[in-house]
C-alpha cells in the first residue's frame, strides 16, 4: 500500500495541530508497513500511489483535490473542521462543500464533527469516518516541572496556553481573564501566526505575561511545562479538540477548555468548560480548577494514542483501495 500525503502550501510555516496530526499519522503508518510519502510538487509521480490523503480544508485546496480525482486516484480528506449555521459565512463554504464532495472519504476528528459536517453540508453520514486525535506514548512519562521553571526562570504559579498565537486561539481574552488573578502569570508557548494580535497580547499582559516561543511537541521542555503549570487553559473560539489539551490531559494537568467544537467528546466531565467570548467565564473556569483538589492518577492516560488510531486509518485505506470509489454513486 502506497499513500501520498498532501496539504496546502504554507501549512508548515507555523505548524499547528493539523500538521502534528499529519506527521504522527505518517510515523505510525510507516511502523505498520504502509509506505507514505509527502507530495513533492517538483517531482509528483502520482502514478506510484494507491491513494492520496489531503489534510485541511484551507481555501484554494479544492483545485488540487479536483486534479487528483481527474487522474483517477482515490482521495481521502482530513477535514479538522467545525462549522455551524452561525459561522459558515466566515468560511469559503461552497468551495469546502465541493472539496468534501470530491473526496471518496472524509476523515474527521470526532463523531460530533462527522455529524455536524454531514448536517451542515447535507451529505450522507457514510461519507464521514472518525479517527480520533491522539498523543505520543512519550506523554505517558512525566518530565518534572523543575526543568521548565529553571530553564525560563519562572517560579510563580502560572496558567499555561500552548498553541499558535492568533485570534482563533483567543489568548487575548485569556490574558484579560487572568488579570483578575494578579498573583498568577500567563505563559504562552507557540508560533506567532498574527503579529498584530501577538503585540496586543503583550501590551495587555505586561509583566503578568511570559512568552516562551515555539517548543516542539516532542520536547522534554514542553512536557515539563505541562507538569509545572497550575492550570492548562485553551479558550479558543473552537477546537476539534486541541492536541495540546490532549497532551496536557495525558500528563494529568487540570484543564479549562472551550465548549465550542468537539471537546466534550474527548474530555467528558474531566475538565472545566468555558465560553471563549466571555472573560468572566474563562476566569471562573480557571478559578474553579485552582480551588479544586485533583487526582493526577484519575486524569492520566485517557487520551487516545496515535498508534491505535493509525491501525484504524490503515484499515480504511485498505478498504477504500480494495472496494474502489465508495461514494461514486453519491456524487452525481
Amino acid at each position: 500500500m502506497k499513500i501520498l500525503f498532501a496539504t496546502y502550501p504554507t501549512a508548515f510555516h507555523t505548524p499547528g495541530g493539523g500538521e502534528i496530526q499529519l506527521l504522527a499519522y505518517r510515523d505510525q503508518l510507516l511502523s505498520l508497513g504502509v509506505k507514505v510519502d509527502f507530495y513533492n510538487q517538483w517531482h509528483p509521480q502520482f502514478h506510484k500511489y494507491d491513494l492520496v490523503h489531503f489534510f485541511s480544508c484551507m481555501g484554494g485546496s479544492v483545485h488540487f483535490c479536483n486534479f487528483i480525482k481527474g487522474i483517477g486516484l482515490p482521495l481521502v480528506v482530513s477535514s479538522s473542521l467545525w462549522i455551524t449555521e452561525a459561522t459558515k459565512e466566515l468560511y469559503p463554504f461552497e468551495e469546502i462543500r465541493e472539496m468534501l464532495r470530491l473526496a471518496d472519504l472524509v476523515i474527521t476528528n470526532s463523531n460530533m464533527e462527522s455529524n455536524q459536517l454531514s448536517k451542515i453540508f447535507n451529505m450522507p453520514e457514510i461519507k464521514f469516518e472518525t479517527i480520533l486525535n491522539g498523543v505520543d506514548q512519550d506523554f505517558e512519562i512525566i518530565v518534572p516541572g523543575k526543568l521548565f521553571r529553571n530553564k525560563y526562570e519562572i517560579y510563580e504559579e502560572f496558567i499555561l496556553n500552548v498553541g499558535n498565537i492568533e485570534p482563533r486561539k483567543n489568548q487575548l481574552n485569556l490574558i484579560k481573564a487572568i488579570k483578575l488573578m494578579p498573583h498568577m502569570k500567563v505563559v504562552l508557548i507557540g508560533n506567532i501566526r498574527d503579529k498584530n494580535y501577538f503585540l496586543e497580547c503583550v501590551k495587555e499582559g505586561g509583566d503578568q505575561l511570559k512568552y516562551i516561543g515555539f517548543l516542539d511537541h516532542s520536547s522534554n521542555l514542553l512536557k515539563s511545562a505541562y507538569d509545572a503549570c497550575k492550570v492548562f487553559c485553551l479558550p479558543s473560539t473552537l477546537e476539534t479538540p486541541g492536541l495540546a489539551a490532549l497532551e496536557a490531559f495525558t500528563i494529568g494537568v487540570p484543564i479549562a477548555i472551550t465548549a465550542e467544537g468537539s471537546t466534550s467528546e474527548y474530555f467528558g466531565d474531566s475538565v472545566e468548560y468555558l465560553d471563549p467570548a466571555n472573560i468572566v467565564s474563562i476566569f471562573a473556569a480557571v478559578n474553579r480548577l485552582i480551588l479544586k483538589e485533583h487526582s493526577v492518577d484519575g486524569l492520566r492516560s485517557k487520551a487516545p494514542l496515535w498508534r491505535d488510531e493509525a491501525h484504524k486509518l490503515k484499515n480504511l485505506y485498505a478498504g477504500l483501495i480494495k472496494c474502489g470509489f465508495k461514494f461514486e454513486a453519491q456524487r452525481a
